[in-house]
């Protein structure tokens, strides 16, 4: 099982990444093995969002956490 906690702490690894930006990343819920996030500020309106979420926080997060089988936006 994946837990909060440590899904919570690889996203304060990709958070000052994404504040640089102007963004911010929110965790909504974990299941399945599936993490559903949201993108907020300039990562939320993005065109490049959906890159964002897959090629950085998706990665990121598997490679921390090899139970996640994917990431999601909620």
């Amino acid at each position: 099982m994946i837990s909060k906690e440590s899904v919570e702490s690889v996203i304060e690894k990709i958070r000052p990444n994404l504040k640089r930006e102007g963004g911010d990343i929110e965790l909504i819920e974990i299941k399945d093995d599936t993490v559903y996030v949201r993108l907020k500020g300039a990562c939320g309106t993005c065109p490049m969002s959906t890159l964002t979420l897959k090629n950085y926080v998706e990665s990121t997060l598997k490679k921390e956490i090899p139970a996640i089988k994917s990431v999601q936006a909620a």
